[in-house]
């Protein structure tokens, strides 16, 4: 804007109402020359009015946030028609997440079971469950091992299903030599087995290593960064090097 079109826009504006609703004054809002529109009393009532109920309204998504399930029950009648929609929202989410909670932690322990219970507990276990069931008889070790380590992975995991059956009692005639035994499942189809002692490695299994074997099947989310039983082969196989014969230490011997 040059000095003479401001000098003829002040000349103007010195004859013209500042608040009167017109387009020309809201150019000149626009270019600064005339102050904002003063508000009337209507104007000002009306934003003090509605800045009140916004301040009631999260007052009232405040409370029922802060509520229980059984709270919002009972005091729904308090509520307005206008948040109906929000509560009823915000129930549907509590109430997802409290069944969440309750899936993720209705287990914790190692459940013993019969042939009897096998299709109520484990094929219709339910909707994104996975279920771990050990075969095992009383006085083999290695099942007495495992039952050990599958109650600390229980309470580590209470979102799994953990059980554990006599073998002959939930298999009739199941070989002895296949013991223990581990059957996988998730939403009642088989995901993994893991059969005879061999699998297992024998009474040296930690309980780490059966961690990350059911981990692999999905059964747990684990946080270890890689499989333990590879670090001992590592271990094993640096130790057996060390005490090799080096290529020097050979050509020495045979000279002697």
């Amino acid at each position: 804007m040059t000095h003479w079109q401001h000098k003829l826009i002040c000349h103007q504006t010195a004859y013209i109402d500042p608040n009167a609703d017109t387009e020309w004054n809201d150019i000149l809002r626009k270019k600064g020359v005339l102050p904002p529109k003063e508000k009337t009393q209507d104007e000002v009532e009306e934003e003090a009015l509605e800045k009140q109920i916004l301040l009631e309204q999260e007052s009232v998504v405040k409370t029922y946030e802060s509520m229980t399930l059984d709270e919002l029950d009972e005091n729904e009648d308090d509520f307005s028609e206008e948040d109906e929609a929000a509560i009823e929202m915000y129930r549907q989410k509590r109430l997802a997440e409290w069944k969440a909670t309750q899936i993720k932690n209705c287990f914790g322990e190692v459940v013993e079971i019969s042939g009897q219970d096998y299709i109520k507990e484990v094929n219709k276990a339910g909707e994104g469950i996975w279920v771990v069931l050990h075969l095992y008889k009383q006085g083999v070790p290695l099942c007495t091992l495992i039952n050990q380590h599958l109650s600390e992975l229980a309470r580590k995991f209470p979102q799994t299903k953990f059980l554990k059956s006599i073998s002959t009692t939930c298999i009739p005639n199941y070989p002895d030599r296949n013991l223990p035994t581990i059957f996988v499942y998730h939403e009642g189809e088989m995901k993994a087995q893991y059969i005879g002692p061999l699998v297992f490695g024998g009474m040296n299994l930690k309980v780490e290593e059966l961690e990350w074997r059911l981990s692999e099947s999905g059964a747990v989310k684990t946080d270890l960064e890689e499989n333990p039983k590879k670090q001992i082969e590592d271990k094993l196989m640096s130790s057996i090097r060390s005490t090799l014969p080096t290529r020097k230490d050979s050509d020495s011997e045979e000279e002697n």
